[in-house]
């Protein structure tokens, strides 16, 4: 791969490296290219200092080295005209000058800088969503991205630290992922590499030393390794070429951090390649290799007959070798091999058969699913999570009862496989079988499983409740489609609840014209025809009522504040002094309004409180509110396992309410709470006496206690108690620790 290399301002080296390839480029125009792309880019600077029209030729440069065609080399010279250099030149111009389909990919990789966006990270993601459209129309554009990615990276020292962090993070979140689903392993490799080292510089070093170490106090081993096998494969007359490597420090640190690993416990740290002429001989090296050497249970994988969702194919298995250390064998053909190198670029650097416009789509089909909009909403946050579903998750491949094989994102349940058939078995699924087992709906399979879907000709559709379930966006998309066009009558309804339940929280009830005033103009703000449009949206699930409650709240205060202006113009003097003096004395109270039970609840005022029992709260602790069905506001302490988990997961995130307490730090009140104790005690006679005496001594009321006995000798005793706030709690905790016979007390959670 081209490394990096000192900044070029003329394309001599470029034009040398194409020739070199021996292919027929049109080098008069990559040189007009070049020509254009310097004269716009004059007088720019990159932030290093040097000249700017040397990062398109360093990405030109990278383009050449996978050998792509001349209008990819044109689009890289040309990548950054439109975005920086607007007022010099446009797409029109560009096609003018070198041909549509320049044009197409200048336009793919050219960022959307005119959107108007509430903010950046929308913008972001909106560009990102045109990138990969213009990719499902020509896969060169994400090829040239990468390749603009991996320099910029590569000169990444000349940003500022929180910069580089930045476009760290997102090399690692989504350029990397990409490189990966693409194939593109040399360029994966290298971006995951550079991300990591500014990311956790400390932890990068650490590994890489170690890496250095490991590999200095083995340095023969893969030569000797080498040298045995290629006497075997020659006594076989197998005709081959051996590869040696050590494991990249990214994937060493991702290995330890993901699976708890020492350093000492990666296994496949080394690896041997082996490259053969055909599928024949990979089984027979794979037999010759365990022949050879002990192989490690459990870590055989066949990517010849069940290839990566990527395209990847190749055999792997880790053995043992001399002074048992253990290393990974990898066997494939030349035609993988260059696939696995340089994934779908590989279709122009090498024609390997599969060249049809036909095959290429094929192996595309994952990008048309991410970016299908079927229910025509522009969530960005909705995009990101089907992004990240559909790219970052590792896959599992499942089989049909009939032996296809089926690739699900890990986590996807069996209705994402339903869908993953087809979308009619989906809406007619009303079980599944797993290894022939009828399994709960809700249940994932795993990797070698078969699953076979139960429907049935009656069931009409499927169940809103499958859209809190299912994990691709795939599945998700086709459950809101039906819903979207079956149920439009009943979505109208239930979102029109939603919206006036929001609305609700408001410190001023609506009018029904008000109210309509509102949702028709957030309606019209945010790209629907009508309000009735936004109802059934909202109700079918295809946008969250979170999303648009800014707007709402907008609209809202807009309505309020124009009404007021008016009727202000048609007061006295002295009924405006009143109505300001009546406004502030309702302030104040709403300012300082509590439950009763000394809680302040932000935008829910008057709202009944009540304390969750998994968590018992107390003055003093950070506390978080949510809107119950029925029963008032919840309140839970902020690291809650309930709380953290349904935050973690985004479950009702608009049910979830700011709340504070009125006097955390009294030193005294009247107001007692319940808080729960764990303490962890020797199983001895009279240990549980000397713990209620002790608090009887206190003065603290025990409202529960309960006592289960330990293998160890030792006991747990649960106790529910009363108390002021956290001060209170703690000078009790400290009392409880100096009794003997305790060996620690925690404060404890409701299971």
């Amino acid at each position: 791969m081209v490394t990096q290399s000192p900044p070029h301002t003329d394309i001599s080296s470029l034009i040398s490296t194409l020739n070199a390839t021996g292919k027929n480029y049109q080098i008069d125009k990559i040189q007009r290219a070049f020509e254009y792309a310097n004269a716009l880019h004059a007088g720019q600077m990159r932030a290093s200092g040097e000249p700017y029209i040397s990062h398109p030729i360093a990405v030109a440069e990278i383009v050449a080295w996978l050998e792509l065609d001349t209008d990819s080399i044109c689009a890289a010279l040309l990548h950054d005209t439109v975005e920086d250099c607007s007022e010099k030149t446009n797409l029109k111009e560009i096609e003018k000058k070198f041909g549509e389909t320049v044009a197409l990919l200048v336009d793919g990789l050219t960022k959307i800088v005119t959107l108007k966006v509430d903010d950046k990270e929308e913008a972001h993601i909106e560009s990102l969503r045109k990138m990969l459209l213009a990719m499902s129309h020509d896969v060169r554009v994400i090829f040239i991205k990468l390749c603009d990615r991996v320099h910029n990276m590569r000169t990444l020292d000349a940003k500022p630290d929180p910069k580089r962090r930045l476009t760290a993070l997102e090399t690692m979140q989504v350029y990397a992922p990409l490189a990966h689903r693409l194939g593109m392993q040399k360029i994966k490799h290298e971006l995951e590499n550079l991300s990591l080292s500014y990311l956790d510089p400390i932890g990068y070093k650490e590994v890489k030393d170690d890496i250095e170490k490991k590999y200095g106090l083995n340095v023969g081993f893969i030569e000797n390794i080498r040298h045995m096998v290629s006497e075997k494969l020659t006594a076989y007359q197998i005709p081959f070429t051996l590869e040696g490597r050590i494991k990249s420090v990214y994937s060493v640190y991702r290995k330890m951090y993901n699976q708890n690993k020492s350093f000492d416990e990666i296994y496949d740290f080394y690896a041997l390649r082996i490259i053969v002429d055909n599928e024949l001989q990979c089984y027979t090296a794979l037999g010759i290799i365990h022949e050879m050497f002990n192989s490690i249970p459990g870590r055989f994988k066949d990517y010849i007959s069940t290839p990566k969702p990527n395209m990847y194919r190749s055999l792997h298995t880790t053995v043992i070798g001399y002074n048992g250390i253990p290393f990974e064998v990898q066997i494939r053909t030349w035609d993988m091999h260059h696939f696995a190198e340089y994934g779908m670029a590989a279709h122009w650097k090498y024609k390997t058969g599969s060249s049809s416009k036909e095959e290429m789509d094929k192996k595309l089909e994952w990008i048309a699913r991410l970016i299908e909009t079927e229910d025509g909403t522009r969530d960005p946050d909705e995009f990101l999570h089907a992004f990240k579903t559909d790219i970052f998750h590792d896959e599992v491949f499942v089989f049909t009862p009939k032996g296809d094989v089926v690739s699900l994102p890990q986590g996807a349940t069996v209705i994402d496989f339903a869908y993953a058939i087809h979308t009619q078995v989906g809406h007619r699924m009303t079980g599944a079988k797993i290894n022939g087992m009828i399994v709960p709906i809700d249940s994932c399979p795993n990797n070698g499983e078969i699953v076979e879907v139960i429907t049935a000709s009656g069931q009409k559709g499927p169940s809103r409740d499958w859209l809190n379930i299912v994990k691709t966006s795939e599945a998700r998309n086709k459950i809101r489609q039906w819903f979207k066009k079956e149920t439009r009558t009943e979505n109208i309804v239930a979102g029109k609840s939603i919206i006036d339940n929001e609305m609700k929280k408001y410190a001023r009830s609506l009018t029904e014209a008000e109210r309509t005033e509102v949702v028709n103009n957030v309606a019209a703000k945010t790209g629907y025809m009508t309000a009735d449009d936004l109802y059934n949206t909202v109700g079918y699930g295809g946008v969250s009522v979170a999303k648009i409650a800014i707007k709402l709240h907008d609209e809202y205060m807009r309505t309020v504040r124009a009404e007021q202006i008016e009727q202000r113009r048609n007061m006295t003097d002295e009924e405006v002094l009143e109505q300001s003096n009546q406004n502030a004395a309702n302030n104040a109270k709403n300012k300082n309004l509590t439950s009763g039970n000394g809680i302040i609840v932000d935008g829910q005022h008057g709202c009944t409180v009540k304390f969750a029992k998994c968590c018992n709260p107390l003055p003093g602790d950070s506390v978080i509110g949510f809107i119950t069905k029925g029963f008032g506001i919840s309140i839970h302490k902020r690291d809650c396992p309930n709380v953290t988990r349904a935050l973690d997961n985004e479950q009702d995130l608009d049910r979830w309410v700011t709340a504070h307490w009125e006097n955390p730090n009294a030193k005294s009140g009247k107001d007692l709470y319940e808080a729960l104790l764990q303490l962890h005690v020797e199983d001895r006679i009279g240990m549980l006496a000397s713990v209620t005496a002790a608090l009887a001594e206190m003065r603290v009321s025990i409202l529960h206690i309960g006592c289960v006995n330990c293998n160890d000798d030792t006991a747990i005793i649960s106790m529910k108690i009363s108390c002021r706030n956290t001060d209170h709690y703690q000078s009790i905790v400290a009392s409880l620790r100096n009794l003997k016979g305790v060996i620690d007390v925690t404060r404890g959670f409701a299971s």
